[in-house]
């Protein structure tokens, strides 16, 4: 497993070091969308409502609708918010473990210690196992604070995110208002049912039917010869990324990462020349981003166009 985050737990003057990993994993077989009559990648295009122009994964910004205006959010509005910054898990109270609302309860992490000695993290653990009490805390991740549940699975802590208090939904039935009644005799058949059915829970008895058909389904199409070329069919990836076409989302992520690095590596570059100057450096540095724009402007001639209905043609 690969750690997602390092921080640590606090709660009083106790710190817990830990790094955190994610606790399930998706099991479905990855399919994509392909043309029926030969296979080919069917990919999705970001378009931008006013000028119909395809748009850089790199060149989007986020933005809220408010009363008919839209408020951009751009990459730094929202690197200025602080939540980001700390890395600890505050501990806020420890309640008892069955009032914790399984409702409640969303994506699960691991922790492991991450100092030279793990007494903290026993501490913890084990306070918590005699106790019968979960931690409930605060952290950030992704750029977002969560409330979780700190509980304990066997030897480990685990972090489950819990859904805020207005993200769960009121069950308001009105069929469930009505007095209903319930015969002893009718009370007792469904206990007995219940009785037949009961067992101790293994969740390793269960698999997943329809993943398993699925696959069973591929093979069967790889043996029969019922494949396509890959390499003809999706196309080359680089090339379309070279070539500015339209990527999936895992692609654009990849490449994002790049593009950043790769800006970085150049303001880096420009700070190092500008300082390198005779004092003019304050006087260049605004010409240079004010420039940028203007290069960018002749992306979308018409001329550009026409030869995107070409290709479509």
């Amino acid at each position: 497993m690969r750690s997602i985050w390092k921080g640590a737990l606090t709660f009083g003057l106790v710190n817990v070091p830990v790094k955190v990993y994610s606790a399930t994993e998706d099991h479905d077989v990855p399919l994509h969308q392909v043309h029926h009559e030969d296979g080919g990648r069917i990919r999705y295009q970001r378009i931008c409502e006013i000028d119909g122009e395809p748009v850089e994964y790199a060149d989007i910004d986020r933005a809220y609708v408010d009363d008919g205006q839209t408020i951009v959010l751009t990459k730094d509005d929202l690197a200025s918010l602080p939540a980001e910054k700390s890395r600890e898990i505050d501990v806020v109270e420890f309640v008892p473990s069955d009032q914790v609302d399984l409702l409640t309860l969303d994506k699960a992490y691991y922790l492991e210690p991450d100092s030279k000695s793990p007494k903290a993290y026993v501490l913890l653990r084990k306070t918590l196992e005699q106790t019968d009490r979960t931690a409930i805390v605060r952290f950030t991740l992704r750029q977002k604070t969560r409330l979780a549940a700190l509980r304990v699975r066997g030897d480990v802590l685990v972090l489950q995110t819990l859904l805020w208090a207005d993200e769960v939904r009121e069950a308001a039935f009105p069929a469930l208002d009505e007095d209903v009644k319930i015969s002893t005799k009718e009370l007792e058949m469904s206990a007995a049912l219940v009785e037949s059915y009961s067992s101790d829970f293994d969740p390793e008895e269960f698999v997943d039917e329809y993943q398993k058909e699925l696959r069973t389904l591929i093979d069967a199409k790889i043996e029969a010869g019922e494949g396509f070329d890959a390499a003809s069919t999706f196309g080359d990836e680089r090339e379309a990324e070279k070539g500015g076409e339209v990527i999936d989302l895992m692609e654009a992520l990849r490449a994002s990462v790049e593009r950043t690095k790769a800006a970085r590596k150049g303001s880096a570059a420009a700070d190092a020349e500008d300082t390198a100057d005779d004092g003019d450096a304050d006087e260049e540095k605004p010409t240079r981003k004010k420039a940028a724009p203007k290069k960018a402007a002749p992306k979308k001639p018409a001329a550009k166009k026409a030869s995107t209905r070409k290709k479509a043609g």
